[in-house]
């Protein structure tokens, strides 16, 4: 009798594939943003249409715009020729597009009626970095005199024509939060979640057997949706009878991180505390005390942003745009 013994040269291998990425290579996405110019106008260096659709993207973006601008409205000090409602439609753009503008309008006789707030999402600056047109529909522009229009821009450091609101860092995280959530929803909606796979290899069950295991799952179902099956396999062997999820656990954890992430991201962002938007903590020790960070809030955040606004008054020549102190900052 001839053996043979088969000696294997395979060795243990390790190698990569892909082409080098560089950590840093997205970083100049902004870089392509810029202000195109048509025959009569600058466009945006960001879509407003986008931006206005990524305010509904995640509850903590919205929540955090929201509460600064009801802060604000609440602060604000109603004029004649500045109503609160008016005033609030002004903040909103600014704090979504970064680009807010009051329009003057005059009577027959020349004196001034209330300001109105233009939406941001449909005004362009013209060529001439004067005027400014009124664009809801290609084909239906409108030019509008730039000695009747004040513009309140949030300072971009790459143009000098529109502004860009200082949230947009945080688009990424906010757009993953959204498909998280939509993932999510579509999950649940297809029913995956409830799925299984029931796996019989144990040599001992018969086709009789099987058929019963059969029955006996179909007759599972019923009101309430849950019910206790119990299964006996004579001679049976370890492992011979398993029951296997489609949908894994560790996908619901995976969510609430990537929940958790992107809202402390939204967060950061705004940097309004999280007390002050209805977040439930986690830990039992909580936010800490929610009057102390709203004054904090106020003195770091409202306060410079209203600043801001106070410039249209140099620009109408008269006190039109002030505030009032925080309810809170009168209680010791």
């Amino acid at each position: 009798m001839n053996n043979e013994m088969t000696t294997s040269n395979d060795k243990m291998m390790a190698f990569t594939f892909g082409d080098p990425e560089p950590a840093l290579g997205n970083r100049g996405l902004m870089d392509y943003l810029q202000c195109l110019r048509s025959s009569r106008w600058y466009e945006p260096p960001v879509s407003p249409d986008g931006l206005t659709r990524t305010l509904r993207a995640a509850v903590h973006h919205a929540s955090a715009i929201n509460v600064k601008r009801n802060i604000m409205t609440s602060m604000f000090n109603p004029h004649p020729l500045m109503p609160r409602e008016e005033f609030a439609k002004f903040a909103f753009n600014y704090m979504v597009l970064g680009n807010a503008y009051l329009e003057e309008r005059r009577n027959r006789v020349g004196g001034r009626m209330p300001f109105q707030s233009r939406l941001s999402r449909y005004m362009r600056r013209d060529i001439n970095l004067v005027d400014f047109w009124w664009v809801t529909a290609y084909g239906q522009e409108q030019q509008i005199s730039g000695s009747s229009v004040f513009h309140l821009m949030d300072p971009d450091l790459d143009q000098e024509i529109y502004g860009i609101p200082q949230w947009l860092p945080v688009l990424n995280s906010a757009l993953l939060n959204e498909s998280a959530t939509l993932f999510r929803r579509k999950y649940y909606e297809n029913g995956s979640h409830a799925g299984f796979i029931l796996y019989v290899s144990d040599p001992a069950q018969s086709p009789d057997d099987v058929e019963q295991i059969r029955e006996a799952l179909k007759g599972a179902k019923g009101p309430g949706n849950f019910r206790n099956l119990f299964m006996y396999s004579p001679n049976g062997k370890k492992d011979g009878i398993q029951l296997i999820p489609v949908s894994q656990v560790a996908a619901s954890d995976e969510f609430l991180n990537i929940k958790n992430a992107t809202r402390d991201d939204i967060l950061a962002a705004h940097r309004v505390p999280p007390q002050l938007m209805g977040i439930v903590p986690n830990n039992t020790a909580g936010f800490g005390d929610a009057e102390k960070a709203a004054k904090i809030f106020i003195a770091n955040e409202i306060t410079p942003l209203i600043q801001q606004f106070k410039q249209f008054n140099t620009w109408a020549g008269e006190e039109i745009i002030t505030f009032g102190d925080y309810a809170l900052a009168n209680q010791a």
